[in-house]
């Protein structure tokens, strides 16, 4: 009897288990792939296709073409639901979904309950197809002469910045004397806290040299209109407000009956497996492994893919599941918008130059290339 594993997303890790598992099938398996995102962005690419480096099918992975060479079932569709009793998955069209094994890789909803107004007046970060769409509507407005001037990004972290610098290198090639642009970042306390100190200097440099400012110690409370309100009252005007801070997981995902974390996350062990049910997986930003929580970030997904594809295979076979231990001092590249990036790991190294850039690059376009050009052999 064929056994039945189902896939709802499409991010970094889902995609490389339905690449592994075309290349080394398991016996008697049929894979369904559920999304209703048939393009998946490469977040690791989305401060260069915004800075104008790549082009959108650049950055973006084809589920339809890369379940259609695997081998995989798709269901152009929305997962909302899951009977866990009788092991099905539901769909916005109407379906339920069999399944044996499942895997959630859903992704992430912005967070946007301690900031009023931001869900009208702001642009959120995640998810990073909604953004990609209000982000193009931004900068077609910025062409024109009564376009936004002032942007301020609201967040400190590494993401912030290099959003920030993406902005930067995309809005230099349209900005005149007479018509400047104003780039500004609202850090809730310093700039990317959970990285060294020398990575750190080197990130206010950078910015410092390119024009855009820095706002430390500007906790965003309120977003109207006209600008930015921080928790002690200061006032900052802005045309347009781009939030890169807190997320939260899909809502249907805490209405599963599985164990969540704060924020509706997955609480998850280190094999990846929800603590409520060892049939259900879930991996990326939607899920956090509670014995030890790491920060929402994509390459941590990423390296979550070769565990989850050895883990669904031990599932299978009725196996022994195998801890994954992700490395904390992971190697952090911020892309600065000129040509340049700033790499830093652990305490104390950081480094900066064009050599960075054109190693980050190498990195991000071998991993699409993985996924563009795969083919399975017959």
């Amino acid at each position: 009897m064929s056994r039945k594993l189902v896939l709802v997303g499409g991010g970094h890790a889902h995609v490389q288990v339905i690449r592994a598992l075309a290349e080394h099938p398991e016996p008697d398996l049929s894979v369904t792939l559920v999304t209703d995102r048939l393009l998946t962005p490469y977040s690791g690419m989305l401060p260069g296709y915004i800075a104008g480096f790549y082009s959108h099918a650049g950055m973006h992975i084809d589920l339809g073409r890369l379940a259609r060479v695997s081998g995989v079932s798709l269901v152009p569709s929305a997962a909302n639901g899951i009977d866990r009793a009788s092991r099905h998955v539901r769909t916005d069209d109407g379906r339920t979904i069999p399944y044996d094994i499942l895997s959630l890789n859903t992704g992430v909803t912005p967070d946007l309950s301690g900031i009023a107004g931001a869900g009208e007046h702001g642009i959120a970060v995640k998810p990073i197809s909604t953004f990609l769409e209000r982000l193009d509507a931004l900068l077609a407005d910025a062409t024109r002469l009564d376009g936004p001037r002032r942007i301020v990004v609201v967040g400190g972290g590494a993401a912030g910045i290099e959003l920030a610098f993406a902005l930067k290198a995309r809005l230099r090639r349209i900005e005149t004397a007479r018509r400047p642009f104003w780039i500004a970042i609202a850090a809730g306390s310093r700039l990317v806290p959970t990285l060294n100190a020398g990575v750190r200097l080197r990130v206010r440099a950078a910015l410092a040299r390119q024009g855009v400012t820095v706002i430390d110690a500007f906790r965003v409370v309120d977003i109207n209109a006209d600008g930015i309100r921080a928790a002690d009252g200061r006032f900052i005007e802005a045309d347009a407000v781009l939030i890169s801070t807190a997320a939260k997981a899909p809502d249907w995902l805490g209405e599963t009956g599985l164990a969540t974390t704060t924020g509706g996350f997955l609480a998850i062990a280190p094999t990846l497996a929800s603590i409520s049910d060892p049939a259900i997986f879930a991996v990326g930003d939607c899920a956090t492994v509670i014995s030890d929580p790491m920060p929402k970030a994509g390459v941590f997904a990423v390296r979550q893919g070769q565990a989850l594809t050895g883990n669904i295979r031990r599932a299978l076979r009725g196996e022994p599941l195998a801890p994954h231990r992700p490395d904390r001092n992971f190697l952090t590249i911020l892309m600065t918008g000129d040509g340049s990036a700033i790499a830093g790991r652990g305490a104390w190294l950081a480094v900066e130059g064009r050599w960075v850039w054109r190693w980050k690059d190498w990195i991000d376009r071998r991993f699409m290339q993985r996924f563009s050009e795969f083919r399975r052999e017959r």
